[in-house]
């Protein structure tokens, strides 16, 4: 099996090194238990090429595997989420079945092939966020956007559809006539219409984004990460097989936890009053 690799660990765009093509597309940069995952494409308005789309799924990846990383920060450089895919890279890739983007190590960050990171995903976004920036949107799992955000789900425009999962989420999250609203027309949204549809949790002032998405992550990272990867697997198999199916699964989950050095930790905290420092065992 080869390494996987890894990518510059970054907080902001560099001028020095590669430059291009062989610049790398996704910046990683860890905060304790959080890995911020950048989008590092300005100049293209973050367009989406192949680079940062297999990129962006070894992030994942790494997110998922490294058991001293609880929750991942997905946020843009520059000025723009993304404009969506760079169609000129991508559109000559498109083969009979469909596209790949998740090289050996990494994990679809939209989820299409049904295999989703196992841990709590905080997403921010700002100025442009189109189509697949949407989906990768209805794909995490908290969302704060800056008040100045556009968005659109512009690939009928296009001669193409949403394949990047907004036509199952979108409807789910936002309700049928609303989803169909944005999806049907290509109109573009503001960030108070994304948030009373439930696509976005918070509205921030611009470039308080990822400050506060940060924050956000801070306080998940500082629970029980067995717990909350619990949490979020049971809250999604409902969603995908159903209430019933997650129900069942209820016991199991409650009995494992139970038995866990974490729980002895968070027992032991709420007699003493002190606040637990969970070890993810």
């Amino acid at each position: 099996m080869s390494e996987t690799p890894t990518f510059p660990p970054t907080s902001e765009p560099s001028n020095s090194g590669p430059t291009g093509a062989d610049r790398p597309r996704v910046t990683l940069e860890r905060d304790g238990h959080v890995l911020l995952i950048g989008l590092d494409r300005p100049e293209k308005r973050n367009a989406a090429d192949a680079a940062m789309l297999q990129q962006l799924a070894l992030a994942y990846g790494e997110l998922d595997r490294d058991p001293e990383l609880r929750v991942g920060v997905v946020f843009a450089h520059g000025d723009h989420f993304t404009a969506g895919l760079d169609l000129a890279d991508i559109a000559p890739r498109i083969g009979p079945e469909g596209l790949s983007v998740v090289p050996e190590g990494g994990i679809h960050p939209w989820g299409m092939d049904g295999v989703r990171v196992r841990k709590p995903v905080v997403l921010a976004v700002q100025g442009t966020c189109l189509t697949l920036g949407i989906e990768l949107a209805l794909a995490s799992d908290i969302v704060v956007a800056a008040s100045d955000t556009v968005f659109a789900q512009l690939e009928v425009a296009r001669a193409i559809l949403p394949f990047g999962g907004a036509t199952t989420r979108f409807a789910r999250t936002a309700g049928w006539g609303n989803a169909m609203r944005w999806m049907l027309t290509g109109d573009r949204f503001d960030a108070a219409e994304a948030h009373r549809m439930g696509l976005v949790q918070e509205v921030v002032e611009p470039g308080e984004q990822l400050a506060r998405a940060r924050e956000l992550a801070w306080l998940i990272a500082a629970q029980a990460p067995l717990a909350v990867q619990a949490t979020l697997a049971n809250a999604r198999l409902a969603v995908r097989e159903g209430e019933a199916a997650a129900e069942a699964a209820l016991p199991r989950e409650l009995v494992r936890l139970v038995q866990t050095e974490d729980s002895r930790i968070g027992m032991q905290a709420f007699l003493s009053r002190t606040e637990p420092q969970f070890v993810g065992r």
